[in-house]
C-alpha cells in the first residue's frame, strides 16, 4: 500500500483535531473540560482521547484538573517571557535555514496562504485567521528543512496559540499580528536575513499584544 492510500491511525486523527482546538483557540485557557466531553466534541472513543490528552500533557499543551477533567493553561507572564525567548531564537533562524529552499512554487504557496490571513482579518474571523496564519509559518519552516527546531516551534506555538486567542477575541483584529507582506518581499529577493527580521517583528507584534493583555488582567 503506497503512503497516499494508506490509513491514518484513529489516535494520529484525534491528536491532531484535539492539538487544533488548542492551536487555534477553540478551548479557552484555564476552562476545564470533561474527557468524556472531549470524546463527543471528537467523535472519538476513549481510548484514542486519552492517548491524545496524554501526549498533549506531556507537550505542555494541557493541564490534568483531577474528577476527568482537564484544562489549557493559563499562560503567565514569566512564561510568555521563556516562550517569547525561544519563539525568537527558533523561528527566525528556521526562517533563514528556509530561505534558499524557497522555489518560486512554494513562494506562490506562501502567497496565497497569506491571502487567507488577509481575508480571514478583513471579515474578523478568528478561528480562520489563526489557522491560516499557522499555515503560512509552518509552509515556511518546514522548508528549512531542520526537524528538530520545527518540532521545537511546533511545541511553542501549542502554549503560545490559545492565549493570543483571547486576545483578539477581547482586542479584535486589528490586534492580529501579519507583517507577513514584509517576509514574502524578502522571500522573492532572496533575502534571507531579511526574512528572518520580517518574521521576528512578527513574532513580537503578537507578543506583545499578549503581553499587554496579561497586563490588563486579561
Amino acid at each position: 500500500m503506497d503512503a497516499e492510500n494508506r490509513k491514518i491511525p484513529s489516535h494520529e486523527v484525534t491528536y491532531t483535531r484535539l492539538r487544533d482546538m488548542i492551536l487555534y483557540g477553540h478551548l479557552a485557557p484555564g476552562q476545564p473540560v470533561t474527557i468524556q466531553g472531549l470524546i463527543g466534541d471528537l467523535g472519538a472513543g476513549m481510548t484514542p482521547v486519552r492517548e491524545a490528552i496524554r501526549r498533549l500533557t506531556a507537550e505542555g499543551a494541557l493541564l490534568p484538573q483531577g474528577n476527568r477533567r482537564v484544562a489549557v493553561p493559563r499562560l503567565s507572564a514569566q512564561s510568555l517571557d521563556e516562550v517569547a525567548f525561544a519563539r525568537l531564537a527558533i523561528e527566525p533562524q528556521l526562517a533563514e535555514r528556509a530561505a534558499p529552499r524557497l522555489t518560486p512554487a512554494r513562494v506562490d504557496r506562501l502567497e496565497a496562504i497569506d491571502a487567507r490571513v488577509n481575508q480571514a482579518i478583513r471579515e474578523g474571523m478568528l478561528s480562520d485567521y489563526l489557522a491560516a496564519n499557522h499555515a503560512f509559518h509552518f509552509a515556511l519552516y518546514e522548508s528549512a528543512e531542520a526537524p528538530v527546531l520545527l518540532d521545537l516551534a511546533r511545541s511553542l506555538w501549542l502554549r503560545a496559540g490559545p492565549s493570543l486567542r483571547a486576545v483578539l477575541a477581547r482586542h479584535g483584529r486589528e490586534t492580529a499580528p501579519d507583517l507577513h507582506r514584509e517576509a514574502i518581499l524578502a522571500m522573492q529577493r532572496g533575502d534571507a536575513r531579511g526574512l528572518a527580521a520580517a518574521i521576528e517583528r512578527d513574532i513580537q507584534q503578537g507578543i506583545d499584544h499578549v503581553r499587554q493583555s496579561l497586563g490588563e488582567g486579561a
